[in-house]
Formats: C-alpha cells, structure tokens, sequence
C-alpha cells in the first residue's frame, strides 16, 4: 500500500483529533502526539511496503512462471502476503 506523506499526515491529524475529542486521552503535548502518529503511520506503511515485496518476490522464485494479475497470481499473492504479515504478528 502506498500512502503519500500528505495522507499520512492527514490520517495523522484525523486519528490524534479522533482520540482527543472522544476523551479518550488527554494530550499534554498535541505536537508530540501529531508526530508519533505520523512515525507510527510510516512504519505501518514501510512494513506493509516490505511484506508486499517479500509476497511479490515469492511468487517470481515459483518455477512456474506465474503472470501477475491472472487469478493464480492474485491467490498465491494473498497466501504469501498472509503469511507474512502472520509472522511479524
């Protein structure tokens, strides 16, 4: 999944005025809360970015050459990206 920096800051911005005015936690510092959303949202998208190349990767290494976007890419894809994602919890 690719977000650009502008969406993630955005996405930063909705979530830390989510929580604040759901009373759900009470910010001493709103600008340190703003960037630790923002590095939590990066590292979600780097490791996502990671796990889809270790998924694509998987399925280039099978044998049979599978052409991306035909349904048996699409199903090995989905299992591999599972796995994955499985293993890092």
């Amino acid at each position: 999944m690719i977000i650009s920096e502008d969406r993630q800051s955005h996405l930063a911005h909705k979530i830390t005025d989510a929580i604040w005015n759901d009373d759900l936690v009470d910010y001493t510092d709103e600008d340190l809360a703003l960037r630790l959303a923002k590095k939590a949202i990066m590292e979600f998208v780097k490791e996502d970015m990671d796990i889809d190349q270790k998924a694509r990767d998987k399925v280039a290494s099978l044998k049979r050459n599978v052409t991306e976007g035909t349904p048996e890419w699409d199903i090995l894809y989905r299992k591999y990206y599972e796995e994955e994602r499985n293993k890092r919890g």
